[in-house]
């Protein structure tokens, strides 16, 4: 199915215009939100954290982005990737160096500094530093490689392990169950401290693949942290104004990421956006909800998989085997294929909205 089959002939939305179509539908799909969840009636609000993190961070970023271009951060390309994105090359990376913490502080004082909400800023940050590293390494040494996948992986591994401990010593809550909609609920008991290690790690890596376009893993992530609200508000209320701020935060950068972007958020932001997706599906037992939500990201994921999976079981005597898609993560396929990259982009935002609408009506 070609980008023209699915859009119609002439199908054009500029960065701009996609950025404040999205922002007024989660402005929107908040309110919402609030009417069917009553959260007024607990004096619970999503909509002004939302909005006071989206600005703040945006505003922010009118200082930062040309901070970061003075330091020369700009993003090296790889160059067996799409061809049109070398043009992207000198761009600068490292955005997740405002994002993040503007949106955690925020996130922290709306919350009122409750337990769950210091936890998951927590692990946010130590993934947000792990992605920094990675970022630091790639600028310094002026290619596209950073720390080795080994540091990475371990240093991911570390965090998410002391989180899970955490939860296990200190928390109030007995966390050992997975909520399924409808009511539904099943105990792991013990089983469940090595999935709170893995998820970590999965989540967050999952939405480094993903950041691959302009504005592609902001603005999926502002509805998949929106989505996360709706799950938190009923059970962990004091979470939810902080999965607002995270969404608001994604909103805020897209200002500065959209098509063209003036910087892309780098391993800082992306690592970091999905370890506090996974916090925050911890802490409130909801996993199967992030999985859903979060399908974008899980697409993204399997599709880098079956390309390996597939290329090494078809190799020949030479080592040479075939690619199951044109190139992985799928984003990058369906760019091979004809789709520009706002058609891709607006497909995902579509197709996260949707994902994040059944777990809203589910909730």
């Amino acid at each position: 199915m070609g980008a023209n089959v699915f859009y119609g002939e002439g199908f054009k939305l500029s960065g701009r215009s996609l950025f404040w179509s999205l922002s007024v539908l989660l402005a929107i799909a908040t309110c919402v939100i609030e009417l069917r969840l009553d959260a007024a009636a607990t004096g619970m609000t999503l909509l002004v954290p939302l909005l006071l993190s989206c600005l703040c961070v945006a505003a922010v970023g009118y200082w930062a982005v040309p901070l970061l271009r003075a330091l020369k951060t700009g993003q090296f390309i790889r160059e067996d990737g799409p061809q049109a994105h070398l043009s992207k090359a000198g761009t600068p990376t490292m955005g997740g160096l405002f994002l993040v913490p503007v949106a955690v502080v925020i996130g922290l004082i709306c919350s009122g500094f409750s337990w769950s909400s210091v936890a998951v800023a927590a692990l946010t940050l130590a993934y947000g530093f792990i992605g920094w590293l990675d970022d630091w390494q790639v600028i310094r040494r002026r290619s596209n490689k950073g720390i080795s996948p080994r540091m990475k992986l371990s240093l991911q591994i570390l965090f998410a392990g002391l989180f899970a401990v955490w939860l296990w010593w200190v928390s109030p809550v007995g966390i050992t169950t997975i909520h399924f909609p409808w009511g539904w609920a099943l105990p792991l008991g013990l089983l469940f401290w090595p999935l709170a290690g893995f998820v970590p790690v999965a989540q967050s890596n999952a939405t480094n693949l993903t950041d691959g376009l302009d504005g592609l893993a902001a603005g999926t992530g502002a509805i998949a942290f929106l989505g996360l609200a709706v799950l938190t508000l009923p059970t962990n209320p004091d979470l939810a104004p902080f999965c607002a701020c995270m969404a608001g935060g994604c909103l805020g950068f897209l200002a500065h990421n959209r098509n063209p972007a003036r910087v892309f958020m780098g391993d800082t932001g992306s690592l970091a956006l999905g370890a506090s997706m996974a916090a925050i599906a911890l802490l409130s037992q909801d996993l199967f909800g992030l999985l859903i939500i979060g399908g974008v990201f899980l697409v993204e994921t399997l599709s880098v998989m079956a390309q390996v999976s597939y290329y090494k079981a078809t190799k020949d005597e030479n080592g040479v085997g075939q690619r199951l898609f044109k190139m992985a993560p799928f984003h990058h396929h369906l760019e091979l294929s004809g789709w520009s990259e706002t058609q891709v982009v607006v497909l995902f935002y579509v197709l996260g909205a949707l994902l994040a609408t059944a777990v809203t009506f589910t909730a």
